[in-house]
Formats: structure tokens, sequence, C-alpha cells
């Protein structure tokens, strides 16, 4: 049986559920774009409140180099603030540091 290369530069259509984005001072656990955890980097523990938790990103906050913002509800990038929003309140976080997938061994331990 032939094996099948995988290619890195993959452009079907996007199958994983869980993605982690990695601000100064958190890290958002994210499942199917909706905030699941939360974790201080500072002390590694999750928290058990905080207003992203439950939450759908509904897109990026972008600092413009003139010092405006503009938002998008284009995918965050590094160096934007995710937008979240329920219920007609507003949570912008910090920028974005990294982009990340979590590893199965962090995505076990995601808190109830």
């Amino acid at each position: 049986m032939e094996q099948q290369r995988v290619d890195a530069e993959y452009l079907g259509p996007e199958r994983r559920r869980h993605q982690l984005f990695v601000t100064r001072n958190s890290e958002y656990h994210l499942r199917d774009g909706v905030c699941i955890a939360v974790r201080d980097r500072r002390s590694g523990g999750w928290l058990q409140s905080h207003d992203a938790l439950r939450r759908c990103v509904r897109g990026a906050v972008r600092v413009r180099a003139d010092g405006g913002v503009t938002s998008s509800v284009d995918a965050p990038q590094v160096g934007d603030g995710l937008f979240f929003e329920i219920e007609g309140r507003k949570l912008v976080t910090s920028a974005l540091c990294s982009i990340e997938r979590p590893g199965k061994s962090v995505v076990c331990c995601y808190p109830s």
C-alpha cells in the first residue's frame, strides 16, 4: 500500500477544531471558535471565571500604523486583539503574541 505524502501547503478546509491564541498574560483556548478555557501564563493555572469563556470570537481588532483602530471579521493574526461579543457585551483582548495548536496533552486537561 502506498502512503500519501502530507503536503505542508494544504489548501483544503480546516478540519482541526482547537486553536490557541496567546497574549502577553493569557492563553485563550478555542474549540470550533468558542472560548472553552483561559489560562494565566504566569501561574499556568486555568481561570474559572473570565468574560471570554463560552463566547464566540467574532473577529479581530487591529491597530493601524497611524494609531487608529480597525475591526475586522477576518481571522485574527499576530498583533491583533481578539474580539468577543455576546448579548451586547464586547470584549477585546490585548495583542496576540502567537497563534498555535494546543497539544493533545493540553486539550485533555481543559477544565469542565
